[in-house]
């Protein structure tokens, strides 16, 4: 517990005490927002946040390796390899964001990583994490990661590996870029006003500390364990180090929000966005609840949604729009919405989605006892 408010705590004083330094040095680096040209398809009210410093991202994924770091040492155990894969598929990701802005920021055009090259990157990064995670065992001994497609814990009848060793790897990591693809670019589109993403992964990566502390105090492994609750203790691997590093996240997340929300001192661009999807995706493999993260992260996904119907609809109706914009927070902008209702609002449902979703985790529970 004490490595716990440890991390939460560092991470939030690093934030919250040394973004206003890095704002100063992003700002003599030229790290400004680009915006599109008024003649582009854009809300005409985000042309005065031109200049905005960001790639703020950068200062969250910092403050939760120091927070995590610090908070694990404290407590007497070195870094588990679930905490580690975390960090990875967070700096892994916001490096394909990173370089994303730097093209924009450089060139001083909206137009950054090619659709393919950002893809080509994501999917790096995840096959990477897959074979790190079934492959390099933690302190017993074990593979974190495990083969499965999982809801609440693994789903034993949806494993890759019964399809074979080679076909199952291939299918294994394929589902791992999948997630890593998706949710990487939903809290990419979700990121378009200031604030919103980044108090939406506050509430997301909050359920999830939940669910992984939930798992260590419900472990197979304790001996502690309530003979009762047996049929229902949890096989995950290093559960508290995951509650750790999600800890250390959130604390990230709050402290860098002071500066973030409305009006933005400070955006977190392509490199931010990334890592909280590489986070979200990280900890629902690690976790195993994979299929559970669409409701727990379900925020992020009202944004891509909302692009693929206008997509859909256009091309369907001959030209025709469903919103008047995309994704559907723009389209609020354009009804009329102020920019903070918007944000506080899709705060509210994310905080709803995440409860909602921690609910569930533990009437699985219930009815597996």
């Amino acid at each position: 517990m004490r490595s716990l408010l440890t991390a939460a705590t560092i991470s939030l004083a690093f934030t919250l005490f040394l973004t206003p330094l890095f704002i100063r040095l992003f700002e003599k680096l030229g790290w400004g927002q680009v915006i599109r040209t008024p003649d582009d398809a854009t809300n005409p009210s985000h042309h005065a946040k031109r200049g905005t410093p960001t790639m703020g991202g950068i200062i969250f994924i910092i403050g939760t390796i120091v927070g995590y770091l610090v908070g694990t040492l404290t407590g007497g155990a070195p870094p588990s390899m679930s905490g580690l894969l975390v960090i990875w598929m967070m700096v892994g990701l916001g490096i394909v964001g990173f370089i994303d802005d730097y093209m924009k920021v450089r060139s001083q055009r909206s137009l950054g990583l090619s659709g393919w090259r950002k893809v080509a990157g994501q999917v790096i990064v995840a096959v990477s994490f897959g074979v790190l995670a079934l492959l390099v065992p933690n302190h017993g001994g074990q593979p974190v990661g495990r083969p499965f497609i999982s809801l609440f814990r693994d789903i034993d009848w949806l494993s890759f590996m019964a399809l074979g060793g080679v076909a199952g790897w291939l299918l294994y990591l394929a589902w791992i870029s999948f997630q890593a693809v998706a949710w990487s670019n939903a809290t990419n589109l979700t990121d378009g006003l200031d604030g919103l993403a980044t108090g939406a992964g506050i509430f997301t990566v909050s359920a999830y500390s939940l669910v992984t502390f939930w798992q260590f105090q419900q472990r197979c492994a304790s001996g502690a364990l309530v003979p009762a609750y047996e049929t229902a203790c949890y096989t995950t691997n290093d559960p508290m180090d995951l509650t750790i590093i999600s800890a250390s996240f959130v604390g990230a997340l709050v402290g860098f929000l002071w500066w973030n929300a409305p009006k933005a001192k400070i955006f977190m661009g392509d490199v931010g966005s990334m890592a909280i999807g590489g986070v979200i995706v990280a900890m629902a493999v690690l976790s195993r609840t994979e299929l559970l993260a669409v409701i727990i992260a379900g925020v992020f996904i009202i944004a891509p949604g909302s692009v693929i119907l206008q997509r859909y609809y256009f091309k369907a109706t001959g030209g025709k729009r469903l919103f008047l914009m995309s994704p559907f927070h723009h389209h609020l902008e354009m009804r009329g919405w102020p920019e903070v209702t918007i944000v506080v609002r899709m705060w509210i449902i994310a905080g709803m989605l995440a409860v909602g979703g921690v609910g569930l985790f533990y009437v699985a529970w219930l009815a597996a006892v």
